[in-house]
């Protein structure tokens, strides 16, 4: 494996288990870490082998290097002219092979380059130029993972660094899905992305003979499918839009199970207008989500079931109105189930599983369909819904808290509304006994913190102002290249999609970002260090980020710093002083702060730090201060409700 590899300061921060502030503060305080041997000022690359031996030196290191020098060669063979995505098909041909006949590899690792390019372009195909390099990389790999777990972490690597963010649907979702459908000998899965619910399947299903899956990303439909061999998997999975060009038409199976895309404009209304698969209805422009349950049961046998992960808002959109209809009357719709928020992160709305069996002829047509909302008990809602489903599937009562069979007869009204929630008791008292106990003693911890988080400000003391000072503002550290000014893309658009946004309220509250948008490789993604501030002048507001991997929301800017230069902290508090600025000088509610006119001292690295503490220790004062009054607001519903339903009452 070759020596001159190199790593970005995420790559370093992996190998010794930290965040990437971490490796920004060894840069600034350890003068023998390694210099940047390339990259940019923003992003540099380091060597690979004077990093493994600084980690190792310090004692920080915990991640296997082999991995980062396998990876790194393939990022070199693809920079000789062969795109990384076929050096991976390369390195998962060469596995396979390797999986097949280990013994034929052990004859060739002290042949010639020119010899092993060779017998690899005889057994796999397509070649990369350094393919003796990376076969000699992979194998010893090998020797530490075994061949799944090796092209794995090489598919998931490049997914980080290469690809379209891919957001995987959590496990327990997953194995919920496979269970209400299954079991099963053949699966279908038209949007399979990396394959979870087709390898899940695999491990699930003990007489699964079948696993079809169709991608409309190719390159994630090629890794999925080697993948899939290299478990084992009697997989075929082919890349292609299913509901544009059909992979496998014709072609029926046990059950269907997806997370399909949600909110697709483009699904392909014009052109499927008369598609024989509407056989429910045409779905509206806007409806893709039911274009995707009817392309399911038409892949399914009678009998079969179809399992999808669905939005809230397809319940009881007035356009999908009369699909929702059909599909009652005609008894396929068996089942809807709710998931409590947060079952599928990065989804701003609790989404919901629909269950729907295709009938088959001789059947009597259903007259009900089973209503279970989960959000009552997060931690259990897997068993919730298995055993509501359990007992429909038998005939027994489904009537309890969290579930109820609801006649066909009453959902067809006006709004054929097939929200679990709304057949449902209304819950008036806490949602479990000991809530506001539970809630009152986490207002008391968190109240108890608070004086140790104003004794922290006590290094502050009263000086004399210095005006000696000379100044700069952040458009002329850009200008000089010591920071980015990055705004969001104009294609932005919240409410769609899975990719995580973070918006104006997610900065002003501190939370985890709650929007969500569709793909698109122009959005913003933040990093670890960044600085986003708010440009609305009425919300004076600037975050340092801790950890990355969101989009960029309107209404924000981001400001990204060379952390050998330039404190984050630093940055942050002398954005917010000049945000607060803005906010006392705006006359109007649609007043924009001017990030690059915000106004800030040249000094030493070491006195920003020193600064950027200080601004830190404010800002962890006004967290405790926001997460103290959501605590108390919390006592204070779970109070009010215990009284009311007399579940609390004065203990004398």
């Amino acid at each position: 494996m070759s020596n001159d590899a190199t790593v970005t300061a995420a790559d370093i921060a992996r190998l010794a288990a930290v965040g990437r502030a971490a490796v920004s503060n060894w840069r600034r305080r350890h003068d023998d870490f390694p210099q940047p041997v390339g990259g940019t000022a923003v992003s540099p690359t380091f060597s690979l082998a004077e990093v493994e031996n600084w980690l190792r030196g310090q004692g920080k290191l915990t991640d296997s290097p082999v991995r980062e020098r396998v990876w790194q060669s393939l990022r070199a063979a693809a920079s000789e002219g062969m795109d990384l995505a076929d050096v991976l098909t390369f390195a998962g041909a060469f596995l396979l092979s390797l999986r097949d006949d280990p013994g034929h590899w052990r004859e060739l690792p002290d042949a010639s380059d020119e010899e092993i390019a060779r017998t690899l372009r005889a057994r796999t195909g397509p070649v990369p130029p350094s393919c003796a390099v990376i076969a000699r990389a992979l194998a010893q790999l090998v020797d530490e993972l075994g061949v799944s777990e090796t092209f794995e972490f090489l598919r998931t690597r490049y997914l980080e660094h290469h690809s379209r963010r891919v957001y995987l649907t959590p496990e327990p979702v997953v194995r919920l899905m496979l269970e209400l459908g299954g079991p099963a000998r053949t699966v279908l899965d038209p949007a399979c992305g990396t394959g979870t619910f087709l390898k899940t399947a695999h491990e699930l299903f003990k007489d699964v003979d079948r696993l079809l899956g169709q991608e409309i990303d190719d390159t994630t439909a090629r890794m999925s499918a080697i993948q899939l061999a290299l478990r084992g998997a009697p997989a075929e999975v082919c890349p292609g839009d299913s509901l544009l060009a059909d992979a496998f038409p014709g072609r029926t199976v046990d059950l269907v199970v997806s997370n399909p895309p949600f909110n697709d404009r483009g699904w392909g209304y014009e052109q499927l207008t008369g598609d024989p698969r509407w056989e429910y209805g045409l779905p509206p422009r806007m409806e893709s989500e039911l274009a995707w349950l009817q392309h399911g049961l038409a892949h399914v046998h009678p009998g079969g079931h179809v399992v999808l992960l669905m939005p809230p808002a397809v319940a009881n959109r007035r356009s999908g109105r009369r699909v929702r209809s059909e599909l009652l009357r005609r008894g396929a719709l068996r089942a809807v189930i709710g998931l409590p928020p947060g079952a599928v992160p990065n989804m701003a709305v609790a989404l919901a599983i629909w269950v729907l069996r295709r009938p088959a002829s001789g059947d009597t047509p259903a007259d009900d369909v089973l209503m279970v909302d989960t959000s009552a008990d997060p931690e259990n809602f897997q068993k919730t819904a298995l055993d509501a489903w359990g007992r429909y599937a038998k005939g027994k009562p489904a009537k309890t808290d969290s579930s109820v069979v609801v006649r066909i007869i009453d959902l067809l009204d006006d709004e054929v509304d097939l929200t679990p929630a709304r057949y449902l008791p209304q819950r008036t008292t806490p949602t479990a006994e000991g809530s506001f106990i539970a809630a009152r003693e986490a207002l008391e911890k968190r109240a108890a913190a608070l004086p140790q988080t104003v004794a922290d400000l006590s290094f502050l003391a009263q000086a004399r102002a210095r005006a000696d000072v000379p100044m700069t503002t952040i458009g002329e550290l850009a200008k000089a290249g010591v920071l980015q000014i990055l705004r969001p893309s104009a294609k932005v658009r919240t409410g769609e999609g899975n990719v995580p946004v973070l918006t104006l309220e997610d900065i002003a509250l501190g939370q985890e970002p709650t929007g969500t948008a569709a793909h698109d490789p122009h959005h913003v993604q933040t990093a670890a260090g960044d600085v986003v501030v708010s440009l609305a002048a009425r919300h004076p507001v600037a975050r340092v980020m801790r950890e990355g991997g969101a989009v960029l929301g309107p209404g924000l800017a981001l400001v990204r710093a060379e952390p050998s230069r330039l404190d984050p902290d630093f940055v942050a508090g002398w954005l917010l002083l000049g945000a607060q600025g803005a906010s006392l000088r705006s006359s109007t509610s649609s007043a924009r702060f001017d990030v690059r006119r915000a106004r800030l001292p040249r000094l030493t690295l070491d006195e920003q730090t020193e600064l950027g503490r200080a601004f830190r220790k404010l800002t962890d004062l006004e967290a405790a201060l926001r997460e103290t009054y959501r605590r108390g607001a919390d006592v204070l519903r779970l109070g009010l409700e215990g009284l009311g339903a007399g579940t609390l009452r004065p203990s004398g």
